[in-house]
């Protein structure tokens, strides 16, 4: 009895969370839309289109949780949730929960984890050495390349949702999601084409895109890049599998709002149907378990995180340089 007590109040308290957390959202996009109608033709609407950057972003966080069981409390009525906050922000949950639920069983091994793949960064060494032309150019200084070419993954992920929607025969909810997303795309854009400039229009568009894809990229990327890779015929267990290839984010409540509790990264591989509220218990305990075991656990500052990704992502782009473009040939070709 006190087991199902336990359980019926920590899922009251993440019931409550993400009430509040809706009622967040529901009136930051009020306070965009009215922003929106005040401000009129004017360059500071680029500030509104930043905050609905700010506020998809949000929604996917809350999209993110939702396909991990973890907002309400059956599995239908999280995918059903899932598909309608993904669609808000004009991605297709059956693209993504596919991509996810691999990534999941297995986080950064070779041939397996599809964030790993090739998508204009390279994130293994035999993937640069394999890139030709333009892609050649960007992988040599993809590190540094690496949040400018975030502006552009919002409109990739719009993209990538389409095309699954379009050419996969086993999307499910095809014709359910392409509705969803379409009716997105006509509420937010006849508003901004119809009382917009078409300059200030296109502007308002691509500054929408462009933060909505660097938070998330920035959300994102701290969590798996620049930790250690697995041969795709290694053998670990789950424990040392999802601890290894992890890294949490320090920052407390702050970072857990930032970044839409993924700042727990490693408590949420092991336990990925647990709520936000949950994490910050639960990494106690997981820390405790690595120290006693001589598991190693990650965890670093958001700023450091993003210093180790760029540097994780120039050294593996040295592989895509000309072998024979060294200091002493340079220096004698100059000569």
């Amino acid at each position: 009895m006190s087991n199902v007590v336990r359980e019926t109040g920590l899922l009251q308290r993440a019931t409550r969370f993400y009430a509040l957390v809706g009622v967040a959202i529901a009136v930051a996009l009020g306070g965009a839309v009215t922003g929106f109608i005040l401000l009129g033709d004017s360059w500071f609407q680029l500030l509104i289109a930043g905050a609905l950057g700010v506020i998809a972003t949000q929604v996917a966080f809350l999209a993110h949780e939702a396909a991990h069981r973890q907002i309400l409390s059956t599995g239908p009525a999280n995918d059903r949730l899932a598909r309608v906050l993904g669609a808000i922000v004009g991605m297709s949950y059956s693209w993504w929960d596919s991509k996810h639920s691999r990534h999941h069983a297995n986080p950064n091994r070779v041939g397996k984890d599809p964030d790993i793949e090739i998508d204009t960064i390279s994130f293994l060494e035999e993937d640069a050495a394999s890139a030709r032309g333009l892609r050649r150019l960007i992988t040599r200084k993809q590190g540094w390349l690496f949040f400018p070419l975030l502006t552009l993954e919002g409109l990739n992920l719009h993209f990538l949702s389409f095309k699954h929607l379009l050419t996969d025969r086993d999307a499910k909810a095809r014709w359910a999601e392409l509705s969803m997303i379409l009716a997105r795309f006509a509420i937010l854009l006849v508003p901004v084409f119809m009382f917009l400039p078409l300059g200030m229009a296109f502007a308002f568009l691509g500054v929408q895109l462009a933060v909505f894809g660097v938070y998330m990229g920035a959300s994102f990327a701290p969590n798996h890049k620049g930790m250690p890779v697995i041969d795709r015929d290694a053998k670990l267990d789950f424990f040392s599998k999802q601890v290894r290839t992890s890294r949490n984010v320090r920052g407390g409540w702050w970072a857990t709002s930032l970044m839409g509790g993924l700042n727990y990264q490693v408590e949420h591989h092991l336990f990925p149907s647990m709520a936000r509220p949950h994490l910050a218990k639960a990494r106690e305990i997981v820390r405790e378990f690595c120290e006693n075991h001589d598991v190693p656990y990650t965890e670093t500052s958001l700023w450091r995180s993003y210093a180790i990704v760029i540097d994780y992502l120039n050294r593996v782009g040295l592989a895509a340089r000309d072998p024979f473009d060294c200091p002493m040939a340079s220096q004698y070709r100059r000569a």
